[in-house]
């Protein structure tokens, strides 16, 4: 399972972009007059940084599940015969 240090990194990760993200759109709202609450911008936020951690874990899955694949079906290689054949018919 997961680790203390890891769990703590992570779970900061997430909190630094949902509010970073937040921010961005509080601002955004602002600059383009069409102000959004906080709590609006908050909430929108923790759907952006679902949506993108849901994304990631696919990302992850499907690049583990295609390395996998390779490795177990990696095509053989030609082997040149053990004898050396002329290659001159003459």
């Amino acid at each position: 399972m997961t680790g203390g240090p890891r769990l703590w990194r992570l779970t900061w990760s997430l909190a630094c972009w949902w509010l970073l993200i937040a921010l961005v759109l509080w601002l955004l709202g602002k600059a383009l007059d069409q102000p959004a609450s906080i709590a609006q911008c908050t909430a929108s936020s923790a759907f952006l940084v679902a949506v993108g951690e849901a994304g990631d874990w696919l990302r992850r899955r499907w690049t583990a599940k295609q390395a996998a694949k390779r490795h177990l079906t990696a095509p053989t290689r030609h082997r040149p015969p053990d004898t050396e054949t002329p290659t001159d018919p003459s």
